[in-house]
C-alpha cells in the first residue's frame, strides 16, 4: 500500500498530528514532539501518550508509518565536545520520547563538521553519538536523512549514510530517510527514467534497499548539484511531477512514509491524493 503524508503540526499537543494528517487524506505522516527551535521541553504527559496511541489507532497509522523528526538544534557530529554533549543528550531525549508515544522512527540529520577536521571524523563522531543514545533506549530506529551538503554538512553521499550505517554497533536499529530535493541539491538527478533507476540501484548497492525507511517527497528549487536546500512544491521546481509519480507508482516504495515537506501546506491534500491515485 503507498504511505503518503506530510510533516503535520502537533499545535496543541502531539495527540493532535494523527488527527491532522487523517484532515488532509494522509495514510503516513511525520511530526515534532517537541518545539524544533528549542533545546528544552516539557516532559510528555501520560494523558498526551494514551491519547496519542489512541488516535493513531482509530485513523489507521502504525508506527512503521510515521516520522518523528528532531530538533532542528542538534549537531551529532559537532566538533567541540560541550555542544556535541547537549546534541547528545537531546536527541537522547527525542528518542526516549518516541518510546513514550509508541512511535518507532527518530529521523535526524546526521551533522556538521563547520568546518573542523575532516569528513571520516565528522562521520565517526556522529556514529558514536547515535550509538550513545541507542544503547541508553529500547526500541526507537535512529533514521538517518541525506543531506544537500549545504556548508560542511555530511551525508550527501550514499556512501556517508553506509559508513555511519556501517560503524554502528546497533545495525539493527538504524536506517535512512531520502529526501528528493536533497538528493538533487548533491547531484542525484531523478528527472531522467534511466537515471531514476540508476541512482536506486546504486543506492542499492551502497546503502541497501532494506535499511530505507522513510522518503520526503520535495521538489527543489534550485538547480541539480547546486549543493543548496531550497524546497519547493511538487511540480514547482526543477523535478517535475513525473519524478513524484514514478515514486508514488515504483513498488518498491510500498509500505515505506512518503512525506511531504513542501513549502504551501494548504496544497497537501491535493498532491496526497494525486500521490495515491497516480
Amino acid at each position: 500500500m503507498r504511505r503518503i503524508g506530510a510533516h503535520v503540526s502537533a499545535a496543541g499537543g502531539v495527540e493532535n498530528a494523527p488527527l491532522n494528517a487523517a484532515a488532509i487524506g494522509a495514510t503516513a505522516f511525520a511530526f515534532f514532539s517537541k518545539n524544533q527551535r528549542q533545546w528544552l521541553a516539557k516532559p510528555l504527559t501520560d494523558e498526551q501518550n494514551s491519547a496519542f496511541r489512541e488516535n493513531c489507532r482509530a485513523q489507521g497509522f502504525a508506527p512503521e508509518h510515521i516520522l518523528i523528526h528532531d530538533s532542528y538544534l542538534i549537531n551529532l557530529g559537532h566538533p567541540e565536545e560541550e555542544a556535541l554533549e547537549k546534541a547528545r543528550a537531546a536527541f537522547l531525549q527525542e528518542l526516549q520520547r518516541a518510546e513514550q508515544l509508541g512511535c518507532l522512527l527518530v529521523n535526524y540529520h546526521p551533522g556538521s563538521s563547520l568546518g573542523q577536521g575532516s569528513e571520516a571524523e565528522c562521520l565517526q563522531r556522529i556514529v558514536r553519538s547515535v550509538d550513545w543514545a541507542l544503547e541508553q533506549t529500547h526500541t526507537a530506529i535512529a533514521v538517518v536523512e541525506n543531506t544537500a551538503g549545504q556548508g560542511h554538512a555530511v551525508g550527501y553521499r550514499f556512501e556517508h549514510l553506509a559508513e555511519i550505517l556501517r560503524q554502528s554497533r546497533y545495525p539493527e536499529r538504524m536506517g535512512v530517510c531520502l529526501d528528493t530535493a536533497h538528493l538533487c541539491a548533491a547531484g542525484y538527478d531523478l528527472t531522467a527514467p534511466q537515471a531514476y533507476e540508476k541512482i536506486l540501484q546504486e543506492f542499492d548497492d551502497t546503502v541497501g534497499w532494506a535499511n530505507l525507511r522513510g522518503m520526503h517527497l520535495n521538489d527543489s528549487r534550485v538547480e541539480c548539484n547546486s549543493r543548496v536546500d531550497r524546497h519547493a512544491s511538487l511540480g514547482e521546481g526543477i523535478l517535475g511531477w513525473p519524478v513524484f509519480e514514478r515514486i508514488a507508482r515504483d513498488p518498491r516504495f510500498d509500505e515505506i512514509p512518503l512525506i511531504l515537506e513542501t513549502p504551501e501546506p494548504e496544497r497537501w491534500p491535493a498532491e496526497i491524493a494525486r500521490l495515491l491515485t497516480c
